[in-house]
């Protein structure tokens, strides 16, 4: 694959699907072939070395990573205010 176009073409999916062998050989030989439905982006035809290569750069955390990789905390405040008073909740009758 030569290097990356400034703009990804695109086509509309009747002409892509008339000339898919021509979009599959864009894709490898320019970059990113984008297929349009009704004005609108719906798909793009990728070279698989690229598909690969955007595979390998996005490993799936699991949920446990997920929340370690969220901002330090640790100088967060967390302290309940004391200055006022607690109110009292009617628990009665509710179940």
């Amino acid at each position: 694959m030569t290097a990356e176009p400034l703009e990804a073409t695109k086509w509309q999916l009747q002409e892509a699907k008339q000339r898919f062998s021509e979009v599959v050989r864009r894709a490898h030989d320019e970059g990113p072939q984008i297929v349009m439905r009704h004005g609108r982006d719906v798909a793009v035809i990728l070279d698989m070395e690229e598909y690969r290569r955007l595979k390998r750069q996005e490993p799936k955390p699991d949920f446990k990573e997920f929340l370690l990789s969220g901002p330090d905390l640790s100088g967060l405040d967390l302290t309940r205010d004391t200055s006022t008073e607690m109110r009292e909740i009617d628990f009665e009758g509710i179940e």
